[in-house]
């Protein structure tokens, strides 16, 4: 199974500055990073950067980088760019792993790449797990997805989806009615190299921009998506001082 990883780091990060070079476990974040993207068996790993700053710091560590435009909209394009200057082939698979998702399990990589490796129809996918409990699907920090029969993304929303009209709302840590279908989007892609050109000259799309999710320009041309649904759920990753001080407790 040969897949590779591509990591979009950007240094002017809004919420926390410079984040993706704080400390977490006796290393920078993104190296942290890089090396969840190594143990999930991927036969490459880069990362792409906005800064020289990012690239010197993975090269100090021995991996590998490639500084890529700062004036780019999402990671996606980001990465469409740095497979450009890779010459990856048309065919390659990509898996997209955030800059600041060092509890990322490296299996989850691996398996929503094998989505697209077991089926060459498919152009793009991506990872979800269980919501159990009002508070979460109501928090429009968490993004939400429907799948149909088939296993493919109907639609991504902030907003709590599906809409349960006999019990909802409900008062935050209830848990949800049995029967029910809510998934969390997690924010892990994969791709194969071509459509992540065609991705990035696509204009961003109305739901988009209204949902402020990049992957709706995907869900808007009829794209299908195909989402490993997994069991396991992963450390959330890093945006503000205070998920900094949650991760680098679990990091010894």
């Amino acid at each position: 199974m040969s897949f590779c990883v591509l990591i979009p780091a950007r240094l002017a990060s809004t919420r926390l500055p410079r984040k993706v070079l704080l400390e977490v476990g006796g290393l920078p974040m993104i190296e942290q990073v890089r090396r969840r993207a190594v143990e999930s068996g991927a036969s490459r790993v880069v990362v792409a950067a906005d800064h020289p700053e990012i690239v010197a710091c993975i090269e100090a560590h021995g991996g590998e980088a490639l500084l890529t435009s700062p004036d780019h909209v999402c990671g996606t394009e980001r990465l469409a760019e740095a497979a450009r200057l890779l010459d990856l082939p048309a065919d390659t698979v990509i898996v997209n792993l955030q800059g600041d998702e060092p509890g990322m399990p490296p299996a989850l990589l691996q398996a929503t790449a094998k989505l697209l490796l077991e089926n060459a129809a498919l152009k793009m996918a991506t990872a979800a797990v269980p919501i159990h409990h009002w508070g979460e699907l109501a928090d429009p920090h968490a993004v939400k997805l429907i799948c149909n029969d088939q296993g493919h993304a109907r639609y991504f929303s902030r907003a709590p989806i599906p809409w349960y009209r006999q019990y909802f709302p409900m008062q935050s840590q209830d848990p949800l009615p049995d029967g029910g279908h809510w998934w969390r989007h997690i924010g892990l892609y994969a791709y194969r190299h071509q459509f992540l050109q065609d991705y990035a000259r696509w204009p961003t799309s109305p739901l988009e921009q209204i949902e402020s999710l990049e992957q709706m320009r995907a869900l808007e041309r009829g794209v299908q998506i195909a989402v490993y649904c997994s069991a396991e759920v992963p450390l959330a990753g890093v945006d503000t001082l205070a998920d900094l001080e949650r991760v680098r407790c679990l990091f010894p």
